[in-house]
């Protein structure tokens, strides 16, 4: 039997319904960001990123990579095995120390990723809880349904957002059953925010437990980058606050805050963090020194808001079908796969503009889009090329401008 022909059976219903996904290799140029090396088959051309997750260019921070180069000559590459196993390493000890000072919580516990985070912090939380109901918001992501699935409990799906559902739900389970309500505070594909304090009320109100995935916002909203919970003065009414060190702090890992006895009950149980090899020394104290930067620095946030809000306007002023967002997360409408595929690969090739299309499962069907994300670093000039950019392609390839605000309305 030849095995291979059940993937190539697989791969070819992606191309089929416009789903495969290629990747661009790119090379960033450290001190330039967003510039970065395309490296295609023709051989390597400088590109303008407009889609990277690192928001705030953490990643090119000079006290960041400074960190990281001193603890790598200082205690080397690698953690050397899991947390139980040697790989406790003191700069991840301290990382935890600054995350659940950030979050003014008790504890905090690092993963190896927020997917990870995500996925084992949930399903751990629930399944230590007898008779849990996990109530889960529509449009959470991938990692987030990942972990109420594993957890083997009771779910129930809340339409996004709408808080009177929500309500429904919980009354109906009663107010003695123990309830996790499980949401984004920003949704990243449309930028929109949840209603956290609305949450936080019906949470106080029928007895539950909240999880809120900040993921998206750490390092970009508060007083001292801690996310939108803190920015709407919530931090303290959310039980679990999970996020990411791989965006607004421009590193890799995630992790969860929360009480001590939560925190070391996840440690001592979750597979998801007992079997996999620890974070290495270097990449905490990047991390850690992100998280100090940002902790006493407001220039990035304000800048960052500042140069999100002038994208917004430019491309809107071009008749292009910017989707309404809160947040920083600038959303474009194509609304047809095959076609916001073509648009990348004519910003890319044709403009030297790397934005990655964004198809389903990602988003539903007839709503696939560009995601754009500025970050400070995108200046006038590079805005307005963008802007330049998307009228020409959306004209090559008769794509309708302002179709989300005749549709909205």
């Amino acid at each position: 039997m030849n095995y291979d022909t059940f993937f190539v059976t697989a791969l070819s219903r992606l191309r089929n319904e416009q789903r495969y996904r290629v990747f661009a290799d790119l090379e960033r140029i450290a001190g330039r960001f967003p510039h970065a090396i395309w490296h295609s088959p023709g051989g390597g051309r400088e590109v303008v990123i407009w889609c990277s997750n690192d928001y705030l260019g953490m990643g090119q921070n000079p006290k960041v990579i400074g960190a990281m180069v001193a603890t790598a000559a200082r205690l080397g590459a690698g953690a050397g095995g899991t947390r139980n196993i040697a790989g406790t390493n003191h700069p991840l000890v301290e990382l935890e120390h600054e995350l659940a000072d950030l979050h003014r919580k008790q504890a905090a516990l690092v993963f190896t990723s927020g997917y990870v985070s995500n996925q084992t912090g949930i399903a751990t939380i629930a399944k230590l809880i007898p008779d849990c109901l996990i109530l889960s918001d529509e449009l959470n992501h991938n990692s987030m349904i990942e972990g109420v699935r594993q957890s083997g409990c009771e779910k129930q799906i809340w339409r996004h957002n709408d808080v009177d559902h929500l309500e429904r739900l919980l009354q109906a389970a009663g107010q003695s059953r123990p309830k996790l309500i499980a949401f984004e505070t920003i949704y990243s594909m449309d930028g929109d925010l949840a209603p956290m304090h609305r949450i936080c009320d019906l949470a106080e109100r029928y007895g539950a437990m909240t999880y809120a995935d900040e993921v998206h916002a750490v390092g970009m909203y508060g007083a001292r980058g801690a996310g939108i919970a803190e920015r709407d003065s919530v931090m303290d009414r959310i039980g679990v606050l999970e996020g990411t060190l791989a965006k607004a702090f421009g590193c890799m890992g995630g992790y969860i805050a929360g009480s001590s006895a939560l925190i070391d009950a996840v440690r001592s149980y979750a597979p998801g963090f007992i079997f996999t090899t620890a974070l290495p020394p270097p990449i905490c104290a990047a991390a850690t020194a992100a998280i100090r930067h940002l902790k006493a620095s407001n220039w990035e946030r304000e800048r960052h808001q500042e140069r999100a809000a002038r994208v917004k306007a430019v491309v809107n002023a071009a008749a292009l079908p910017v989707m309404p967002s809160d947040t920083h997360i600038v959303p474009v409408l194509v609304g047809d796969p095959e076609r916001c595929k073509a648009a990348s690969d004519l910003l890319l090739t044709e403009h030297g503009i790397y934005i990655q299309p964004i198809n389903y499962p990602t988003v539903p069907r007839g709503t696939e889009r560009l995601r754009i994300t500025p970050s400070p670093y995108h200046d006038d000039a590079l805005v307005d090329a963008l802007a330049e950019a998307l009228v020409d392609v959306w004209a090559r390839l008769g794509l309708a401008p302002k179709r989300w605000a005749v549709a909205a309305e």
